[in-house]
């Protein structure tokens, strides 16, 4: 038996937490080698882009990770949580590009790859460390010996041998096609990785002439600066106004390019005038429509933005704003431009830096995405995979059924650099496990490599296995993997959840995870996403200084439940530092009557009162509850039972009932037997605690009696069939029924706060008599009770009395000599007034057909609960008066 007798001093989060944090790190608990005796369980982190700091996502994230880690780690599971930071591609980039030009004026270009990327792994060595500081700040019990980045050598390796056997498979390859291009990054976009808002804009309608005929077929364009990239213009085959120009050619204004009117069913019958211009290289669907057609394909714009020769010598140069406003000039003056509409319509926007995307047809690689979806599709169809709730299957089936060939180029120097090599001489391909320095093909030395990187997210869909060591059949592999729950928010459900899926299923032929814990965002208390345009961020590490990392994290878990926003108070965090404390003083109290404890003694059954045998059974009840809601990932519901248990039944019932056998009973076995109880279950409620506020359990558990080193690496509660006492447990409650009853006509009354009162109670039977004898005590000690009176089931009922019933129990409190009554009248009546006041008011509101007519409906039903609920505490006073008449 262990125990630092060490007196506790105020409860101070800053002064115990880190210092736990590196004990248990120091003492290797966050390690465990694989164990192929026992069963296994393995997260990895999510992991932070090392951009910047931690966010109150990354808190709740990390929270709920350490919470599942910690509970099987002490179920006994072989525990691997591998942590790690992404290199972020485009966001690292632009972020080390803003502080050169801010401190040195240079671009990259101005000193060269090698001495920008020398800048860039500086700012991750810098920020990588940071944010480890804050994950450990967090209480994150994560396996640091294991960490990886996404562009360290073992990663490294995974991601070319990736690369190259989807080359060599035909899943990788180069192609023409149209995507999005930020010309601020300067580089090509994944969908997803594009903001689309809507934009107040134009709709311009232009005349196109027809070849050799006094007529012209009208366009309608939000993209008046594309015109000379048109190749085309084309009409809906049904539509019977636009048949008569099937075949016909047209010129294209400003550049009199002669282009022919085609026919297709992409274009929408109702949309402007029904025609509308093609251009290939700058729109999607127009690209689309080229391939269909053989379009030609015309790029009239640089990679910055600005237009270029071909879009003619009077705009070459100018940006996309300036040529628009050029063109519109130039279209009204030759008198095509009909008139001008206001539309608002969908723009998209670089995630990273907000520049409006344009689409342009450039040369990139491309995974072939349609034969690896159909594996990863089926592994969560077949319950292989289980989304936690169920519905985030639906969003993942969509984008997986519905997805296109994934541009996996990004024209950056931050990244993994793609492992192809251009032959100078032979004109061919190699890619490359290895560094090259010859063609594979003609063995020429004139070979430069690809400059372009990955996209960010090829390497981190790796990631359930490139941080195992994958390709080598390491131990972690082998024990570890597939890992057993990935917790993530649902926000990156297609940007990374499908892409570990689809890839893991190719190469490992098998899942990733067996559980997809999806969890929502963390908003501000007005129901805000946090952002810093709104400066509504809330720094989780600020807030672990000020109130601890325990009441943050038991505040993140507590609001949560799977898959949903939670609004963040900072009232709440407060509140739950004060449940911190009240565990603090609990246990405070407890150790302050341990001075003749006996580590020794174990009480019979006859030795416990009912009280004790009430809260062994609570307890058992408690840990069969939380243990299966941890299971079913219902971490708030199993917080929440905690709390209840720690605050209602310990502390304000339990620990009450015990003070007069430790201050005041002479019978020692009494005493030892009250002493075994708080200890045996304070110690076990702390170990069942310990994953939801991992720091102050340990302290406290500390200095109480107990096994082994550390609370982090005790077994986990267990219910125990010898301490399980249902029906005294039944009993109980019915005691302490009657006693919140007392306590709640006392509260109602408002009887001043420790004045003893007559207690007048009817039990129904012998045996509820008996008990209520036996435990009259109780009544004394929690209900103020300075004299109790049983009567007969058939005995007068008392005069003049407030009554409340629970189960087998008529409860009595005579008030006459509690209270003022007089004044207690006139006190009721000013509040009746008042009341009516409200009413007279909200009825006559809710009666004004104008009101109702013009008010929102949520609004006029929030004024009719308010009336519903001042009508019930009407009628709860009303019957108040009724009562008081009586005395």
């Amino acid at each position: 038996m262990k125990w630092n007798k060490e007196e506790l001093g105020a409860y101070s989060p800053n002064d115990i937490e880190m210092s736990w944090y590196d004990f248990w790190e120091k003492s290797g608990y966050f390690h465990q080698d694989a164990d192929k005796s026992k069963k296994p369980f393995s997260i990895v982190m999510p992991p932070p882009n090392v951009t910047g700091q931690l966010h109150m996502g990354h808190a709740l994230d990390n929270t709920l990770q350490d919470i599942l880690v910690r509970f099987k780690r002490m179920e006994g599971y072989n525990v691997a949580w591998i942590p790690g930071t992404d290199h972020a591609g485009i966001a690292t980039q632009v972020k080390v590009e803003q502080q050169l030009a801010k401190e040195e004026g240079k671009t990259r270009y101005d000193i060269g790859r090698e001495e920008f990327l020398k800048r860039v792994w500086a700012w991750k060595e810098k920020y990588g460390s940071r944010i480890e500081k804050q994950v450990r700040r967090l209480g994150s019990s994560c396996d640091w010996s294991r960490k990886r980045f996404t562009m360290d050598p073992v990663c490294a390796r995974a991601v070319r041998e990736v690369f190259c056997t989807l080359y060599e498979k035909g899943l990788i390859y180069q192609g023409q096609r149209i995507t999005n291009w930020c010309p601020h990054c300067n580089t090509a976009l994944s969908d997803i990785e594009v903001d689309h808002s809507d934009v107040q804009g134009s709709l311009w309608y232009v005349k196109y002439p027809v070849v050799g005929e006094d007529d012209y077929i009208m366009i309608a364009t939000t993209r008046p600066e594309t015109i000379m990239g048109d190749t085309a213009v084309a009409v809906n085959p049904e539509d019977d106004r636009m048949k008569k120009y099937v075949g016909k050619k047209v010129v294209v204004p400003l550049v009199n390019r002669e282009v022919e009117v085609i026919a297709d069913d992409y274009v929408d019958i109702g949309f402007g005038t029904g025609a509308v211009k093609i251009t290939p290289a700058h729109d999607p669907n127009d690209f689309a429509m080229g391939e269909r057609h053989h379009l030609e394909s015309i790029m009239i714009m640089n990679l910055d933005g600005t237009m270029n020769a071909r879009a003619g010598a009077k705009y070459d140069g100018m940006t996309r704003e300036e040529c628009r406003k050029a063109v519109v000039a130039d279209l009204e003056e030759l008198g095509l431009l009909d008139h001008i509409e206001p539309l608002t319509h969908s723009v998209g926007h670089c995630s990273r830096c907000k520049t409006i995307v344009e689409p342009f047809s450039t040369k990139q690689w491309f995974v072939k995405m349609g034969p690896l979806t159909e594996a990863a599709i089926d592994a969560v169809n077949g319950g292989k995979t289980r989304f936690i709730p169920e519905r985030f299957s639906k969003t993942y089936n969509h984008w997986m059924e519905n997805v296109h060939d994934w541009c996996i180029s990004r024209q950056l120097w931050w990244g993994h650099q793609i492992p192809a090599w251009y032959c100078d001489d032979c004109g061919k391909i190699s890619v490359s496990r290895e560094d090259i320095t010859e063609c594979q093909h003609c063995h020429s030395k004139h070979i430069h490599r690809d400059p372009d990187v990955l996209d960010t997210w090829f390497s981190s869909a790796l990631w359930p296995f490139s941080t195992m060591g994958w390709p080598e059949k390491t131990e972690d592999i082998q024990q570890f993997f597939p890992t057993s729950v990935m917790v993530t928010g649902y926000d990156i459900i297609f940007f990374w959840v499908a892409r570990m899926m689809f890839m893991t299923c190719e190469f490992m032929k098998e899942i990733p995870f067996h559980d997809v814990f999806i969890h929502g965002l963390v908003r501000d208390s007005q129901g805000r996403k946090m952002s810093k345009s709104l400066g509504n961020g809330i720094d989780p590490l600020g807030v672990c200084e000020q109130y601890g990392a325990d009441a943050l994290r038991f505040t993140l878990v507590t609001g949560n439940t799977p898959g949903n926003d939670m609004r963040f108070y900072m009232e709440r965090v407060e509140a739950n530092r004060n449940f911190a404390n009240k565990i603090w003083n609990a246990s405070k109290f407890v150790i302050m009557n341990l001075k003749d404890y006996d580590p020794d003694f174990k009480p019979s059954a006859d030795d416990l009162t009912l009280a004790d045998r009430w809260i062994l059974t609570s307890f058992n009840d408690t840990v069969s509850q939380v243990t299966a809601n941890l299971d079913k990932f219902e971490l708030g519901d199993a917080a929440d039972e905690v709390y209840d248990f720690i605050w209602n039944s310990y502390c304000d019932w339990y620990i009450e009932l015990a003070k007069q056998r430790l201050y005041k009973s002479d019978d020692q076995r009494s005493k030892q037997t009250v002493q075994y109880v708080l200890v045996y279950v304070l110690t076990h409620t702390l170990e069942m605690l310990h994953p939801f506020m991992p720091f102050v359990t340990e302290h406290l558990w500390q200095h109480l009696p107990h096994e082994g080193e550390s609370i982090m690496v005790a077994p986990w509660p267990q219910p125990k069939a010898n301490l399980e006492f249902t029906a005294d447990a039944a009993v109980m409650n019915v005691i302490m029924e009657a006693i919140k009853g007392i306590r709640n006509m006392r509260a109602e009354s408002n009887v001043p706060m420790g004045k003893k009162a007559p207690v007048i109670m009817v039990p129904a039977d012998e045996g509820m008599a008996q008990t209520l004898r036996k435990y009259e005590s109780y009544f004394h000690t929690l209900a103020f009770a300075d004299k109790v009176t049983l009567l007969a089931p058939d005995a007068a009922k008392p005069e003049n009395a407030v009554v409340t019933v629970v189960p087998g129990i008529e409860v009595y409190l005579q008030l006459k000599d509690l209270i003022d009554v007089e004044k207690e009248t006139a006190r009721v009546q000013k509040e009746q007034d008042k009341l009516q006041k409200e009413i007279d008011r909200l009825s006559k509101k809710l009666s004004n057909p104008g009101f109702l007519g013009k008010a929102p409906a949520a609004v006029v039903e929030k004024e009719k609960a308010k009336l519903a609920d001042y009508t019930d505490k009407m009628a709860s006073l009303s019957k108040r008066m009724e009562d008081l008449a009586k005395l």
